[in-house]
């Protein structure tokens, strides 16, 4: 069986020069971040879910969850399971046992709608992760909080 490492959204940032979204996870019981690079579509999608945000029509992650739900379905978890040539590759956990394959950023997208929980293989997290040293915790709460900040309309082109 695969070791699995259940992770955290912290949030969505610009990556320079080209103000690429990134999709930032952390370990929740660890040290180590996941960077994962995604469209600016799924970026919006995330960021609207994080703040609260409700427009006037559903995105396409919110009829994916209305769909979800109407249908009776329960996803249990997403998981990250591969990366092959700097490719993410990751899978709808059912509660039936099937597994749906998906890309992280509309997994995720998915995970934080329905309040489900994200996990990443530990070989996933051992070849991308990105380990911590203490004296960047500083840093990073900086950029916790420059995430509270940073609005949906950021993200768009």
């Amino acid at each position: 069986m695969t070791m699995m490492r259940e992770l955290t959204l912290i949030g969505i940032r610009m990556e320079s020069p080209n103000r690429a979204p990134v999709m930032m996870l952390r370990e929740t019981e660890g040290y180590r971040y996941l960077p994962i690079s995604i469209g600016s579509v799924e970026a919006t999608a995330i960021a609207y879910e994080e703040q609260g945000l409700r427009p006037s029509r559903p995105l396409t992650h919110d009829l994916m969850r209305d769909l979800i739900q109407a249908f009776g379905v329960q996803i249990e978890a997403v998981e990250i399971v591969e990366l092959r040539d700097a490719v993410f590759y990751a899978e709808l956990v059912l509660a039936n046992g099937a597994r749906v394959s998906a890309r992280p950023s509309d997994s995720v997208a998915l995970a934080v709608r329905l309040g489900t929980p994200i996990r990443c293989t530990e070989q996933v997290l051992r070849e991308a992760g990105v380990a911590t040293p203490e004296e960047e915790q500083a840093e990073l709460e900086r950029f916790r909080q420059f995430l509270d900040g940073v609005a949906p309309e950021d993200f768009s082109s």
